[in-house]
């Protein structure tokens, strides 16, 4: 965590997928997942690269049958991001994807026998592989169900607690867990309690959030919640759709948090009868070209002349409009008027001239 953080973070064990460090004193991680077919190893891996030239640190893939395991190895070689292997009622696909090198696996208990993630915890010992233990809401142990009177944030810990045993027993400790549901409440509670507990790091999401909109808002609460509370080490947003734009979210919260600074931050005022440029356009064109970028810088567009660079005075650089021209200022400071037309590329050259500037320093 960034030392400008006004957050005090649990402190929980580390461990390494692949040379990604979490949990710890490490930073919190960006995950997320494909949704291409496994087996179609070309373009998993075009997906793969894409989600970590969008700042994507770690990659889980789908391995329901053989042949998505067999292209396990191939998709390896092909990718630089730690690859997680998702793996669902077949133990031997776990083993299978450990043999071909992946860096961690994620099960679930409540589909894959005791005795079974026994033989798992085997080979994941052998090949130093990670292993996230993936309470999900959706299917946790019927007794379980049974004895808390329904799918309860309690119920939910004692499933993560109750195979945790397991792992202990078997002296294994390259561990990290996820305890998710689709309600934020039961979500933000079941961390929250499995933290008071363990040490283990925790993988931090709201699953089957839905569409974009829908995503951004339950990722933000009950993920944000969360970190600012100190507790999480990585952390995926679950985007129904385009995996890609699931990044930005991510990021965008942990920014918001002052957790990480990474990649460009992008305010911009509501718009009023003030207004007198297209802000909405401008702020897109913006978003689209500074898109992919790792560089922290904080951009303002803004829609009056008159107020926006004191509204906007932390900003790193930024616009102010008026009717077919704007102000450029830089930490609340004016510098110059420019023409509405030449609003993107100023404002790019004088980012690139700003970055070039902090690395030299």
């Amino acid at each position: 965590m960034d030392d400008f953080s006004p957050i005090k973070r649990k402190k929980t064990r580390k461990i390494y997928l692949g040379g990604v460090p979490v949990g710890g004193d490490s930073p919190i991680t960006v995950q997320s997942m494909t949704n291409t077919n496994t087996c179609d190893i070309k373009a998993t891996v075009a997906q793969i690269n894409a989600l970590s030239d969008a700042g994507c640190e770690i990659i889980r893939i789908a391995v329901p049958d053989q042949e998505a395991a067999d292209a396990v190895a191939e998709i390896k070689k092909r990718i630089k991001l730690p690859l997680v292997a998702d793996i669902h009622f077949h133990s031997q696909l776990a083993i299978e994807a450990m043999k071909h090198g992946v860096a961690a696996i994620r099960i679930n208990p409540g589909n894959i026998a005791p005795e079974k993630i026994r033989e798992i915890i085997k080979t994941a010992k052998e090949r130093e592989v990670v292993i996230r233990l993936g309470v999900n809401a959706g299917s946790l142990q019927k007794d379980v169900i049974l004895e808390y009177g329904g799918v309860t944030a309690d119920a939910i810990v004692a499933s993560a607690l109750k195979n945790i045993e397991i792992f202990e027993a078997e002296d294994f400790g390259n561990l990290k867990l996820s305890l998710k549901s689709s309600d934020v409440p039961v979500m933000i509670e079941a961390y929250k309690k499995i933290s008071e507990k363990t040490d283990y790091p925790l993988h931090l999401g709201v699953t089957e959030a839905g569409t974009l909109v829908s995503a951004a808002v339950k990722s933000s609460l009950g993920i944000g919640t969360l970190l600012y509370q100190g507790i999480g080490d990585t952390i995926r947003v679950s985007v129904t759709g385009d995996p890609l734009l699931e990044i930005p979210v991510a990021y965008g919260i942990l920014r918001s948090l002052k957790i990480r600074k990474v990649g460009p931050e992008i305010v911009s005022c509501p718009t009023c009868g003030r207004c007198q440029i297209d802000l909405l356009g401008l702020t897109e064109r913006m978003e689209k070209a500074l898109a992919g970028r790792k560089e922290y810088v904080k951009v303002a567009l803004m829609g009056c002349v008159v107020n926006g660079p004191g509204e906007a005075a932390d900003a790193d650089i930024g616009i102010a409009g008026g009717r077919g021209f704007g102000m450029l200022f830089q930490k609340g400071v004016a510098s110059k008027r420019i023409a509405e037309n030449e609003f993107i590329p100023v404002l790019l050259e004088e980012i690139d001239n700003m970055l070039a500037e902090k690395k030299e320093e």
